[in-house]
Parts: C-alpha cells; sequence; structure tokens
C-alpha cells in the first residue's frame, strides 16, 4: 500500500506518512509552522479559479489543494453513497512551482472529509472553497457544492469560508480563461487571514463571500444577510417524451426592486460592492418556540 493511501492511526503516524510520501522531515517541520490551509472547491481541480484561490493564499501558508476530480456544481453538501472515494495523486504546476494535489472521485463535501481524515497529516486551521464561478447568494446557497464543502468544513469546527465571483451563466461551468481571478483572489487571502486570526462569535461557523464581476482589490466589502429570494430560478428540460434524457436546469431571477439594502443580491448586484454574508449550520427557525409549541399543541384539541 502506497504512503498516501495509509489510514492514520495517529497525528504522529499520519506525520511519518507525511514525510514517507517524499517529503524529508525538514521540509514537514518547516510547513507544520505555517498555517495549515485546505483549498477545494466544486468546479473541479482543474479550475483555474481553484488556482487563483491557491496562489493567493499561499502567502499566508501552507495549502494542500484537495478537490473534485470531476466539475461538481449543484453538489451542495451532500455525501452520496455512489462516490467511489478515490484519491488521485497529481503534479500541476502554477507560477513556475509544481504542487502536488490530490483529485477526489467525490462531492466537495467528501473531498473535505477525505482530505482531513487521510491526506493532510494534521487538521487544518482553516478550509476555504472557491473561487466559484459565479455567484452563491440567497436561499439557494445550500444548492452550491462551493458553500457546501465550507458548510462541511465549519461542522468538524473548522473554521471555513466560501469564495464566488460573479458571472454570466454561460461561464458557470466552464473553465474561461476570460474571467479575471485576481480581485476575488485578493478578498480570498483577506478573509483568510482575519479567519486565521480571530475567533469568530459561535453562531458564525462560515462566511460566504462574493466579488462582483467589475470588482477589484480596493472594493467595499459589507457584512451582509442572506436575501430572501432564491435567486436562481429551476427550468424544466426540454424533450418530447420522459424516456429522453432530461435535466432541470435554472436561470437567474434576481429580484433587486424592493430588495432589503443590507441583502447579499442587494450589495452584490446594486452595491456593485464585496457581499460577506456569516453563516450559520443551526437552522432553526428564529421564533419563540414555547409559543410555537403551544400554538401547536392548541391546533390538535
Amino acid at each position: 500500500m502506497v504512503a498516501d493511501q495509509k489510514v492514520a492511526c495517529s497525528n504522529r503516524a499520519r506525520s511519518a506518512t507525511f514525510i514517507e510520501a517524499g517529503q524529508p522531515a525538514s521540509f514537514f517541520a518547516q510547513a507544520m509552522k505555517e498555517p495549515q490551509i485546505l483549498l477545494t472547491n466544486d468546479d473541479g481541480i482543474r479550475s483555474p479559479g481553484l488556482w487563483a484561490a491557491a496562489r493567493a493564499l499561499a502567502s499566508i501558508g501552507y495549502v494542500t489543494v484537495a478537490a473534485p476530480r470531476e466539475q461538481s456544481s449543484g453538489t451542495g453538501r451532500s455525501l452520496p453513497s455512489t462516490s467511489s472515494g478515490i484519491i488521485q495523486k497529481e503534479k500541476l504546476e502554477i507560477n513556475g512551482q509544481e504542487w502536488d494535489v490530490y483529485a477526489v472521485d467525490g462531492t466537495p463535501a467528501q473531498a473535505v472529509l477525505h482530505a482531513v481524515l487521510e491526506i493532510m497529516p494534521e487538521k487544518p486551521d482553516l478550509i476555504v472553497s472557491g473561487i466559484n464561478y459565479g455567484e452563491n447568494v440567497g436561499l439557494g446557497i445550500t444548492i452550491s457544492g462551493t458553500v457546501g464543502a465550507a458548510m462541511e468544513g465549519s461542522s468538524l469546527g473548522i473554521p471555513s469560508l466560501a469564495v464566488s465571483l460573479e458571472a454570466d451563466q454561460q461561464y458557470h461551468l466552464s473553465y474561461s480563461e476570460e474571467m479575471d481571478f485576481s480581485p476575488a483572489a485578493d478578498f480570498t487571502a483577506y478573509f483568510a487571514n482575519i479567519l486565521l486570526q480571530k475567533k469568530t462569535p459561535d453562531d458564525i461557523h462560515l462566511l460566504n463571500v462574493n466579488v462582483p464581476s467589475d470588482g477589484t482589490s480596493k472594493t467595499g466589502w459589507q457584512i451582509t444577510r442572506l436575501a430572501r429570494q432564491r435567486y436562481y430560478e429551476p427550468t424544466a428540460p426540454h424533450r418530447n417524451s420522459w424516456s429522453e434524457p432530461g435535466t432541470v436546469s435554472y436561470v437567474e431571477a434576481a429580484i433587486l426592486d424592493g430588495e432589503a439594502q443590507d441583502s447579499d443580491v442587494f450589495v452584490l448586484r446594486k452595491k456593485r460592492m464585496v457581499s460577506v454574508t456569516p453563516v450559520s449550520l443551526d437552522m432553526t427557525s428564529r421564533v419563540e418556540l414555547g409559543k410555537l409549541e403551544k400554538q401547536l399543541r392548541e391546533s390538535t384539541l
């Protein structure tokens, strides 16, 4: 069994495995002194957005890249049993340097789990997901594999960050080089550094950052809440028979008129600022539970 496939039973064993995989002990010791950052995405291991984030994050910590082998947009936080979990170690050249990266046969959330449980020698200090082709805002963010990966990371008690770049729908499933990820990469490093330095309040499990397509490194940012609109509306398949293949698609259908000025949709689309939304995994409705229980019990009389 090769080293990067071994199951480690302790941090010491995992450290030894890391060294056996071809890195000298001195390299491991130096790497462990830096903040450990796990980087993933939902667009796949070869996405330019992923590598823009990798370059930016490398300036503040040691970056381990583990991402889905294939395009995995729209998988949310799912952990399907049909994923094989096969991990392929690959080498990619970034900024003239050769990186070891890990392509996982699974969803973004599964890539996070494999990285934390098998690949990384120590639990990461931060998980970053992105940079995504296309904004993730409003009530549909749980559909996003980008946000789903950050949700899974935060459920493990690890500070997590999801970053997306506003884009026309034609680019959402692409690896287009027309997209300039530089400003979004700057904000990725900026907020990653904040999360590494400061502990957030208990009810903030991750930050969801959305950068406008015309943004620059000097674009302002604002703390926002999720807009109470779906943002992307589903569309029916175009086919003549149910026996033909047909996929439910979507269309951007933002409602800007009357939208609250502190929402992610308004700040991103109207104010053209970076939207930073604190997200909680606690999905309990914000109602008086005792009052609700009384109402429900009275309704059964």
